[in-house]
């Protein structure tokens, strides 16, 4: 009896040594299969332990196209060969499966059950030292498209003008904001050779870095033509045109624009508007007057031609272009609509552009109460003093 029970006692030791060393070999391969970050080197280390380590005849992740050791031909079901594989699925924190370790033992034989926990355990930590590394991918990923976005912002605020003309009894200013990093306003501000003025005010439609890219082409044919002084109408005209010949991407990407040229020593403007919002040209003792579209959206219709508009600039007028994200706030179901940017604009106490923009800006953060911005919005205000004392310093 007493024999019996030091056999027992000695067999219950060796049970527990080698449940230790399986324990230490899987704490081993954890380390190494967690040793790096890269989704290949994972799964070609899984692959190495198994077989060399675990002594199998094979291993393979089939959906990567990775296998270390000797394979079944058909990487299946060993047909022919008579050792069916043994499958392992990985599976992320969700559950999902991201892939399957196929593993094929030493002559078909059964595993033990020490061989069989070894690999359900290392299945376990390869999945988890997967799903790590592919984030990490991700991640790394993101971080360079985000760094891309934000030298794409950078390039796209320095193609706004960087600085404001200086106009003896007018003001000027504009405001730009993106929805997200970039965007697919445009607004531009250009001296004639004539002594002339000409704006622009323009919405690729869209958001985001389609538009923005399409916002800098519009930008240079833009300045290009009108380098050349051409009358506004003329240039609207050809700025269709052109945006047409871009191809069907870029008439998908069509234009909204206004258009506008001040003639400051005869106090007097021209508009044109190509399926924009309407400008909004405020007139002390006058209702306000709305710039209406003289024609579609640039690009959007090839031989469209369009027709300005011409306007005194009296002493007190003001006038604003904006683009439909100013609008297009919403509290709810209400949206703060042209026509409450119009109130807000005629009624704002403030006679310089730059303060009208400011008051325009806090009337629609007010109604929209914290609610996310969700469309690019830029504007652009001109005045003119009521006397010198207003007066650009």
């Amino acid at each position: 009896m007493a024999l019996d029970a030091q056999l027992a006692a000695g067999g219950e030791t060796i049970e527990l040594q080698q449940q230790v060393a399986r324990l230490q070999a899987l704490l081993e391969a954890s380390r190494q299969v967690h040793s790096t970050i890269r989704e290949e080197e994972v799964l070609e280390q899984v692959l190495r332990i198994v077989v060399r380590e675990l002594e199998m005849a094979g291993a393979a992740f089939p959906g990567a196209g990775l296998a270390y050791g000797e394979m079944p031909e058909d990487g299946a079901s060993g047909a022919g060969a008579g050792e069916p594989l043994l499958i392992y699925p990985l599976t992320d924190r969700d559950g999902r499966k991201m892939t399957d370790l196929a593993v094929a033992s030493p002559g078909g034989r059964e595993l033990t059950l020490s061989e069989a926990d070894f690999l359900e355990g290392l299945a376990l930590q390869a999945a988890v030292a997967l799903e790590n590394a592919r984030n990490h991918k991700r991640n790394v990923e993101y971080a360079r498209v985000q760094q891309d976005l934000d030298a794409a912002r950078r390039i796209q605020r320095s193609l706004l003008p960087q600085a404001l003309p200086s106009i003896p009894g007018y003001s000027v200013a504009f405001r730009s904001d993106t929805c997200y990093e970039v965007g697919g306003d445009y607004l531009d501000i250009v001296e004639q050779p004539d002594g002339s003025l000409l704006m622009a005010v323009a919405d690729v439609a869209g958001k985001g870095l389609a538009s923005a890219i399409m916002s800098t082409s519009f930008r240079a044919a833009f300045r290009g033509m009108a380098a050349t002084g051409m009358p506004l109408d003329e240039l609207a005209t050809r700025m269709n045109q052109h945006h047409w010949k871009e191809g069907e991407e870029a008439r998908r990407r069509y234009v909204t624009a206004i258009f506008l040229r001040l003639h400051p020593e005869a106090s007097e403007i021209e508009v044109v508007n190509a399926g924009h919002n309407p400008g909004f040209l405020v007139v002390p003792g006058a209702s306000p007057h709305r710039f209406e579209a003289a024609g579609t959206p640039l690009g959007l219709f090839p031989g469209m031609r369009y027709a300005g508009e011409r306007r005194g600039f009296a002493p007190g007028a003001r006038l604003l272009f904006y683009t439909d994200g100013l609008t297009e706030v919403f509290r709810g179901d209400e949206e703060f609509g042209p026509e409450r940017l119009l109130n807000e604009f005629s009624a704002c106490p403030a006679r310089k552009a730059d303060g009208i923009l400011d008051a325009l800006w806090t009337a629609i953060e007010a109604f929209a109460e914290g609610g996310p911005q969700a469309d690019d919005m830029t504007a652009l205000a001109l005045c003119r003093a009521t006397d010198s004392s207003e007066m650009p310093e």
